[in-house]
C-alpha cells in the first residue's frame, strides 16, 4: 500500500464515458482509435479522509439504486483488514467529497453502510451511499463510473485519476501479476502499469480507467517504494512456480470485473450469486 501522507492513508479517483472500440488496424485505425478515446475527467470521483474513491455501477445497475462508492480495504476507517478477513454489511456514516470534470467540490455524499471490505485476494471496499445513482444525477449533474464486466486486456490504454491530488495518471496495462503480495496480504491477478504510472503515496483506491471504453477495469492500490521484497510499501511479484521478482518503483492496482457478478439487485453484494468469486467471511 501506498504510505499514509499527513495522517492519511491514500487516495484514488477516475472518471470515463463510453466509446466504440476500433476493429481494423494499420495508421488510419489508430488515428480513428485516438479520436474515439473517451475523455477522463475527475467527474464522478470522490475524496476520502485518508484515499480517494468513485462512484460506481454495473452496466445492470438501476437509476433507482443506491449508489455505491469504490476504494481500497486499506482505506476503511477502522484500518487494515487482516489477512483473511473479509468485512460484509457494516454499519458506516463515512463522507466523500464528490468532485466534477475539473475536479471541484460539488457535493458531500454520504454513507449507510460498508457493503463489502477485504484485503484478501483483492484489496476492495464498496460503501452504499444514502442517495440513488437517479438523486446524484439529479442534484449534481454527476454520473457514476461504470465497472466493465470483463477481464482487463494487457496493452491497453488506462488512466489513473486521484482526486486526492487531483492528478490524472496515463500508461498502459503492462501484464498481470499471478500473485501479489506485500507483507501479510496477498492479491490475485493485478494489473502492473507501465513506469509511466508513477503513482504516490494518496492516490489508493483510485479508479483505473480504460480510454477505450471508459469503464473501471481496476482500483489502484500499491506500488514498491524501496526495491525491498514483500514488504509493506514493498509488494513482490511471484509467479505460478513461485519464482519471485522486485520491480522498484512499478505500481499495481486490482482488477474489478470479478465485483460485477457480486452486486444484485438494489446494489446489494451477494457473494452467492453466480459467478460471484469475492472472498467469503
Amino acid at each position: 500500500m501506498k504510505k499514509p501522507l499527513a495522517g492519511a492513508l491514500l487516495s484514488l479517483l477516475l472518471m470515463g464515458a463510453a466509446a466504440a472500440p476500433a476493429v481494423a488496424s494499420g495508421p488510419q485505425a489508430k488515428a480513428e482509435k485516438a479520436a474515439r478515446a473517451v475523455t477522463v475527467n475527475f467527474a464522478g470521483t470522490v475524496a476520502l479522509s485518508n484515499c480517494s474513491g468513485s462512484v460506481v455501477r454495473t452496466p445492470n445497475s438501476l437509476a433507482s439504486d443506491p449508489a455505491l462508492v469504490l476504494s481500497n480495504g486499506h482505506c476503511l476507517e477502522t484500518g487494515f483488514p487482516a489477512a483473511g478477513e473479509v468485512i460484509k454489511d457494516q454499519p458506516s456514516s463515512r463522507s466523500f467529497s464528490l468532485l466534477n470534470g475539473s475536479g471541484s467540490k460539488v457535493a458531500t455524499l454520504r454513507a449507510s453502510k460498508v457493503s463489502y471490505a477485504t484485503m484478501t485476494d483483492t484489496d476492495i471496499s464498496i460503501y452504499q451511499l444514502t442517495k440513488t445513482y437517479a438523486q446524484i444525477q439529479s442534484q449534481y449533474g454527476i454520473s457514476a463510473l461504470t465497472l466493465n464486466d470483463a477481464h482487463p486486456v494487457q496493452g491497453a490504454s488506462i488512466k489513473v485519476v486521484s482526486g486526492y491530488w487531483k492528478r490524472i495518471y496515463t500508461c498502459n496495462a503492462d501484464g498481470f501479476v499471478y500473485r501479489l503480495k506485500e507483507g501479510d496480504w496477498t492479491w490475485k491477478d493485478s494489473i502492473r502499469y507501465t513506469s509511466a504510472c508513477n503513482t504516490i503515496g494518496g492516490t489508493s483506491g483510485s479508479p483505473v480507467i480504460d480510454t477505450a471504453t471508459g469503464r473501471v477495469v481496476a482500483v489502484n492500490n500499491t506500488g514498491n517504494e524501496d526495491g525491498q521484497r514483500c514488504t509493506e510499501n514493498n509488494p513482490c511479484e511471484v509467479d505460478q512456480n513461485g519464482n519471485v521478482t522486485v520491480r522498484q518503483g512499478i505500481n499495481y492496482a486490482q482488477e474489478t470485473y470479478i465485483i460485477v457478478p457480486c452486486i444484485g439487485a438494489g446494489s446489494t453484494i451477494d457473494l452467492t450469486r453466480p459467478g460471484c468469486t469475492l472472498p467469503r467471511p
